[in-house]
């Protein structure tokens, strides 16, 4: 099979985006990214990874928290708007409506379908552009619309995809098939 080489790269598709919220001089500021992913079931943890050089960097080494907010669809514009555009250029604190949880510093926004709410672990910096922030997620938000049985519905929710190839937003297409079920049958 022939096999075309890419370099290496950040080719893993697709990628959630989401909206990093953290308390920045006193105010809440969001950034949009898709360098983020779950590290481990129990306890919940997540990561992020930010350029060393993000606004939202201190807010979060400060307060040793942060929240990751899903962005949907119809959070499109305002999230690209977040991703464009520094907190230390615009004040983001009035893009979306803001509500506090249990740790009262880590900000999220009222709009998004489902809301990790974070203490801060550790920061890793393995001496790339980017800085890893991972983080305990201390309780997870969401309104009842976008629930189905009490847990967050991916059609409910339609989050946005990134795909760094094209620079482009993506959605989820359909169900393709039961997880842990499909391959019971297959025959290598």
């Amino acid at each position: 099979m022939d096999k075309t080489k890419l370099g290496a790269g950040s080719y893993l598709l697709p990628m959630p985006v989401v909206l990093v919220g953290a308390n920045v001089n006193d105010r809440p500021n969001f950034l949009t990214i898709a360098y983020v992913g779950i590290v481990s079931h129990t306890p919940a943890m997540i990561e992020i990874a930010l350029r060393k050089n993000r606004f939202s960097s201190a807010g979060i080494k400060k307060n040793q928290t942060f929240s990751v907010n899903a962005a949907s669809t119809a959070l499109v514009d305002a999230t690209d708007y977040c991703g464009i555009y520094s907190g230390e250029k615009v004040d983001k604190s009035q893009v979306f409506e803001v509500f506090y949880g249990e740790l009262q510093t880590a900000p999220m926004i009222a709009e998004s379908p489902l809301n990790l709410e974070c203490r801060l672990a550790k920061v890793l910096d393995l001496g790339g552009s980017h800085e890893v922030f991972i983080g305990e997620i201390v309780e997870a938000y969401s309104s009842e619309e976008y629930l189905s049985d009490g847990r967050p519905d991916l059609q409910k929710i339609q989050p946005i995809v990134y795909d760094g190839s094209s620079t482009s937003y993506w959605t989820l297409g359909g169900k393709l098939a039961r997880a842990f079920h499909v391959g019971k049958d297959y025959k290598p």
